[in-house]
Parts: structure tokens; sequence; C-alpha cells
């Protein structure tokens, strides 16, 4: 494990900060932010990239988590199969995540992404007509667990931002429920991922442990100020942000070949 020196140190904790508040900002544990920086600033491979990054995502989605549960609480009846299935998958698919090629990683990572970003953009224009007229039954839930575990194991991020919209859109619980029930899948099973990717040594501890606590102290913050601003645009500019990120990703190999 190297040692940082103060300025390096101070960086580390400074970006675990900003991503603490974004995190908490967008409901989210900032793994989506940091995992392309990790990839494109420090030089890691896509699998090492995913597993440092989630030492950061745990304590903010379990804070975020508590942030969230005080002002929307969940029922554990609910919350429970949830998280169970969501864990159970996120192990079985990370123990495969760990093996693939940084090349392939990469490339699904960025096209999630890009997926991901449009569908939002999209939906924001037709934010009316996508709310359900008949939405699924309650008794479903736990299956959007295995969706979101699922992407967790094999990204290491993401599986609040593809259940979020599926709780909101599909079972037609609030925005601010929807994220609470995503929370409830996302926090255990990313305890999961990082256990998996840990134990692959797929984990830079000396660079994941300060991102970490710099994140802790702004994720209350981040959430404060998530409760306050329109909802429509907080979406728009988050989809911009990872179509952007996706974009480079893709188009960096072509631009910066020995890079």
């Amino acid at each position: 494990m190297p040692s940082f020196v103060l300025p390096e140190l101070f960086m580390l904790l400074s970006l675990g900060a900003a991503l603490g508040f974004l995190g908490g900002l967008f409901g989210i544990g900032g793994g989506i932010i940091v995992i392309p920086l990790l990839v494109l600033g420090f030089g890691m491979d896509q699998a090492v990239a995913q597993g440092t990054a989630l030492v950061m995502m745990v304590p903010n989605l379990l804070l975020s988590w508590f942030r969230y549960s005080q002002r929307q609480p969940v029922a554990l009846s609910t919350a429970l199969p949830i998280g169970l299935l969501a864990c159970l998958t996120t192990w079985w698919v990370a123990q495969l995540a760990t093996r693939l090629a940084p090349d392939f990683m990469r490339m699904a990572f960025s096209v999630f992404l890009l997926l991901l970003s449009v569908r939002m953009l999209w939906r924001r224009r037709n934010d009316e007509s996508t709310r359900p007229r008949d939405p699924l039954s309650p008794r479903l839930m736990p299956l959007v667990g295995m969706l979101g575990g699922g992407v967790m194991g094999l990204l290491g991020v993401g599986g609040g931002l593809l259940a979020t919209p599926i709780f909101n859109g599909c079972f037609g619980q609030r925005q601010t429920v929807a994220q609470s029930l995503s929370l409830a899948l996302v926090a255990p099973s990313s305890i999961i991922a990082l256990l998996t990717y840990g134990s692959a040594q797929r984990v830079d501890w000396s660079i994941g442990l300060p991102l970490a606590l710099g994140g802790l102290f702004t994720v209350s913050a981040g959430v404060a100020v998530a409760c306050r601003l329109p909802e429509q645009r907080m979406r728009a500019a988050f989809a911009w942000m990872i179509f952007s990120t996706a974009a480079w990703m893709l188009l960096k190999p072509f631009l910066l070949p020995a890079a």
C-alpha cells in the first residue's frame, strides 16, 4: 500500500467529499462518477476501479439510506425481500465479473451508462405519459432486487439507477419513495460486492479509504439540497453528466490510443 504525502491525501479527501455530496444529491453512492475517474485519471483497470469505488460507496449508501429512511420510511416487510434477493444476485454475478477482461468491463459499463442516460432524457420529455395507469403488484418488487443486484455485481454501480425508474414507472411509487426502496436494494448489495471484489484482490484500499472518509462529511448535505431542488432539472443534469462520461470512455481508446 503506497504512502501518501499530505497534498495527495488532501486531494483524495476533497474528491471523496465532492463525490459524497453528488452521491447524496442524486441518491447514489457516487461510484458512477468515481469509476471513470479512477480508470482515466489513475490508470486502473475496470475491475479494480469498481472494487475501489465500492470502498467509498458502501458508507455513502448506508448513510444515504439512513437519511432517506428518516424522510420516506419503508416497511421492513417490503425492504427485506428486495435487499435479500439483491444481495444473493450481487454475490453470484460479482463472482463472474472479477474474472472478465477489463476491456469488456469498460465497454459494458459505458454502454450501460449511455442507455441509462438516453432513457432518463426520453422519460423527462414524456414524463406524464410514462406514469403507469395500472401499477404492478407490490409482490413483484423483490424481482427488482434481482435486476439491481445483477447490475451491482457486474458493474459495481448502477443498481439504484436501474431500480428507481422501475419502482417509479412500473409500480407507481413517488420519486422519493422509489429512491428509498432503491437504497434498501443497493446499500446491502454494495457490501456483498465489496467483499467479493476484495477477496479477489480487486480493491486499492489506499485510494478507496480516503475517498470514503471525505464522502462521509458531505452526503447529508447532498441529501438536504436534493430535497430543495426541482426534480426534473436535477434529473436532466444528471442524465447529461452520465451521457458525457459514457461517451468519453467509449471514445478515449480512439482519441488517446497510447494512453
